[in-house]
């Protein structure tokens, strides 16, 4: 069996512009959500669509290059690895995220 790896490919529509945070000087983030359409067919014959959502984040040059070439509506496709974190949030519980950490992406169609 091969080495198994941490590795996520997805594509889909950003569903918003990313937000882009500069943190120890000139590092940045950039942060965002793709969605990504399912379709199945229901009982009756209908064709059902159903989006999931994914959060992205990018580090360093690979954020730069989010930032001056990303959009809201932009199809793409990114590669990455999963990566899941836990904070404390306003009201005190404990929240869960897991979040694609993206090293390169490719814009795939501009939304008409």
């Amino acid at each position: 069996m091969s080495e198994v790896k941490n590795r996520v490919q997805l594509s889909g529509n950003l569903g918003r512009d990313p937000e882009i945070r500069t943190f120890d000087g000139n590092k940045k983030m950039a942060k965002f959500s793709i969605a990504t359409p399912e379709y199945t067919t229901n009982a009756l014959g209908e064709r059902i669509q159903q989006v999931q959502w994914h959060n992205a984040v990018a580090f360093g040059k690979t954020a730069d290059l989010v930032e001056k070439s990303l959009f809201k509506g932009l199809h793409i496709a990114i590669d990455g690895k999963l990566s899941s974190r836990s904070y404390m949030a306003k009201d005190g519980t404990k929240k869960y995220s897991t979040d694609i950490v993206i090293n390169g992406f490719e814009i795939l169609e501009q939304k008409k």
